[in-house]
């Protein structure tokens, strides 16, 4: 048995003894090893029992994650309350594909996909409508209360949990997000603690308008890395009331702070519930400054490289929505777009463009007129990873632009900001 240095109660070294049998030992021996890693003194419970998973796609490679799902599920181990899931990384009725992507997307890139949705099914996916990366939407359900111990992993999820929702999670990998749902309990250090929740960093905001959430983001991930920011002066254009809007501006900014840096929780003076509830006494001693005016935002967008093979080329493919849109943005994009072909006099979009959400978003969606209005330009709606699309090669060869910096991030997609996206799909 592993020579443990955290306090474990009778219950968790019983199933470390291998009493509750081996495999869910092994799985209980990778927490406790974990937690040791980063100096974690207990095992604390999982409070929301409902799991997110980052590990959606079936690659070949991943061998032994395949072989050790099968253990789980021999051992009849499972996720009780369930867990929703990333997104799939095809979608070839709204993405189209040409036979050659389909060959490699099939075979070398996610040939297991079949066989690992089973996997997921039985230990614990709630359900075929499960996959997407913005599991606490509304839509969707899986919403953690203020204070609440999550066992999640994907970035943006997690950083949406702790800032947005006030609930505590650290960033988690593949399959330890799984092995912390199954036994309902995690190792207690970082972004757990109230220590590990003070921000390092004051980042005051001094634009003259609205600066773009994805932007925003990513200039402040850039700087701070994974530290926590405390975040002044967005009052004036988000307001101080968590609705809708707010918050699916707070979901992309939090995606741009986590994946341009690693950011797993910040704080928005007045608006999210800890800067709400203790103010100014979440900062750190002599905290480190960060100014943001409109000459620093330009400064990061201008740094964004576009790694097309031909940069001067035109744009022939565009993905909104990573992390997933939601309702609210779906139905703004919808009106702008619409707006902006009445302007041209035209009354398609000059290249195929995705809008990516959630399947029960999408569901929601396609009831409205707004989506009927929006499928007539020509556009797509889908529930695909964008970022899983371009892991094939072959992509690339595509001029793809996005307004993710995550997206951006990860691939050779081209980053604009959302009026030159508009403008791109629409003149």
């Amino acid at each position: 048995m592993y020579d443990y240095k955290m306090k474990l109660n009778p219950e968790q070294i019983e199933i470390l003894e291998g009493k509750q049998g081996a495999v869910k030992a092994q799985v209980m021996e990778t927490l406790v090893m974990f937690g040791d890693l980063f100096g974690a003194k207990r095992l604390v419970p999982v409070t929301h029992g409902k799991g997110h998973l980052v590990t959606s796609f079936g690659i070949p490679l991943l061998k032994p994650l395949f072989k050790t799902m099968d253990k789980l599920i021999d051992e009849g181990l499972y996720v009780e309350e369930g867990f929703t899931v990333d997104p799939r990384p095809t979608d070839y009725a709204n993405v189209k594909c040409n036979f050659l992507e389909k060959l490699i997307f099939n075979t070398k890139m996610y040939g297991e996909q079949e066989r690992y949705e089973q996997q997921l099914t039985k230990v614990g996916l709630i359900d075929s409508n499960a996959f997407t990366c913005t599991c606490y939407m509304d839509e969707v359900g899986n919403i953690p209360k203020k204070g609440d111990i999550l066992s999640w992993a994907e970035s943006s999820a997690v950083v949406y949990a702790n800032s947005v929702l006030g609930a505590r999670c650290n960033r988690n990998s593949g399959m330890l997000d799984l092995f912390g749902s199954i036994i309902g309990a995690v190792p207690e250090f970082g972004l757990l603690t109230d220590e590990g929740r003070k921000a390092t960093w004051k980042v005051i905001v001094k634009t003259t308008k609205m600066p773009e959430a994805q932007i925003l983001g990513s200039a402040i991930g850039i700087k701070v890395m994974e530290d926590v920011p405390y975040v002044y002066g967005l009052d004036k254009f988000i307001g101080n009331e968590l609705n809708d809007e707010t918050k699916s501006y707070l979901k992309d900014f939090g995606a741009a702070t986590a994946s341009n840096g690693a950011v797993g929780l910040y704080h928005i003076d007045g608006l999210t519930p800890e800067a709400v509830e203790l103010g100014e006494s979440l900062l750190v001693e002599n905290a480190k400054e960060y100014i943001i005016d409109d000459a620093e935002l330009e400064r990061v967008y201008k740094s964004y490289p576009c790694i097309w093979k031909k940069p001067e080329a035109k744009a022939n493919r565009a993905f909104i929505g990573c992390p997933h849109l939601s309702y609210t943005q779906l139905i703004n994009w919808t009106n702008k777009l619409c707006d902006a072909l009445k302007k041209n006099s035209k009354k398609k979009v000059n290249m195929p463009v995705v809008f990516t959400t959630s399947p029960d978003v999408a569901a929601k969606f396609k009831k409205t007129t707004e989506y009927q209005k929006l499928i007539s330009t020509g556009a797509t709606v889908s529930s695909i990873c964008p970022l899983m699309y371009t892991n094939n090669p072959l992509t690339k060869l595509h001029n793809i632009i996005t307004n993710s910096n995550k997206l951006r991030t990860y691939s050779a997609a081209k980053y604009l900001k959302n009026e030159d996206i508009l403008k791109a799909i629409t003149e």
